[in-house]
């Protein structure tokens, strides 16, 4: 997971993962998921996938992660993403996000 104006850096997710980033297909994504693309959401999961939260998120007081469908988000600390999300840690994989 990372901020909406966040973007993915290449080289840090590679380092971070040793694998480069791509991206999923909605099929692919909604049976790892079990959520739509624009729904995915950290929450009940369909199948046990590690969940990691990029620094970027840790600058605001709240956050709006997606709730399983399109149009729904819950208000979390980043605190309490990081819990409910079960997270396995905070990494440092994005870019081109502001700082306040």
């Amino acid at each position: 997971m990372a901020a909406g104006d966040a973007k993915i850096d290449n080289k840090k997710f590679k380092a971070e993962f040793a694998l480069k980033p791509r991206m999923l297909d909605a099929d692919t994504v909604v049976t790892l998921t079990g959520h739509p693309v624009g729904g995915v959401c950290p929450f009940a999961l369909a199948s046990p996938i590690p969940v990691y939260i990029d620094i970027s998120v840790q600058r605001f007081a709240t956050v709006f992660p997606a709730c399983g469908s399109r149009n729904s988000a819950i208000e979390l600390t980043p605190e309490q993403l990081f819990t409910h999300a079960q997270a396995v840690r905070y990494v440092d994989v994005c870019k081109e996000w502001a700082t306040d």
